[in-house]
């Protein structure tokens, strides 16, 4: 099996329990009652966009659309406005999922960027629409930070999955 050039191990299979669990605890971090500022980076976004990339068919663009409603009634938000950026999120990170695991992490969050940027732009595009107020140019700051954020959250959501160093030289896996 030809293995992409990022890893450098093969990994065990993706408990499903782990995928909820994580989704939820980043659901829980982003309804923190501790005041939204445009810069701050969207943890929930950034988890999904990982699961969307390593199990693309057990986390998909309808369960990033749900987690998009409850963000939207969670803030107050226009009904939608979450969970279009999400869905756009969801479907660009499954469709380049089998490219980005090709590169290391750094590499992975400067691809990854755009996507960000694309669905912030997404959701300030929807609410200037809907006849908000601009938020200030701090709002190019959140995607910088999410994709800042890419390194660390690979790092932790995979650890389950790496296997422990194989003492046996015999085997080759």
């Amino acid at each position: 099996m030809i293995m992409p050039r990022g890893s450098d191990q093969l990994l065990l299979p993706v408990n499903p329990f782990f995928v909820g669990l994580s989704l939820l605890l980043a659901l829980g971090v982003n309804l923190l009652p501790v005041g939204r500022h445009p810069a701050q980076p969207d943890l929930l976004a950034v988890v999904l966009v990982f699961w969307n990339v390593h199990q693309p068919r057990r986390v998909g663009v309808g369960l990033a659309f749900l987690f998009g409603l409850l963000m939207d009634v969670h803030q107050g938000a226009l009904l939608g406005q979450h969970a279009l950026a999400y869905t756009l999120l969801s479907f660009v990170a499954i469709t380049i999922h089998r490219r980005l695991t090709w590169f290391g992490l750094i590499q992975q969050a400067l691809q990854i960027l755009p996507v960000f940027m694309a669905a912030h732009a997404m959701s300030l595009l929807v609410r200037m629409v809907a006849g908000d107020m601009f938020p200030g140019w701090s709002l190019l700051l959140a995607p910088v930070f999410e994709s800042l954020l890419w390194p660390l959250v690979t790092l932790l959501l995979l650890a389950p999955q790496r296997r422990a160093p194989d003492p046996d030289e015999n085997r080759p896996l």
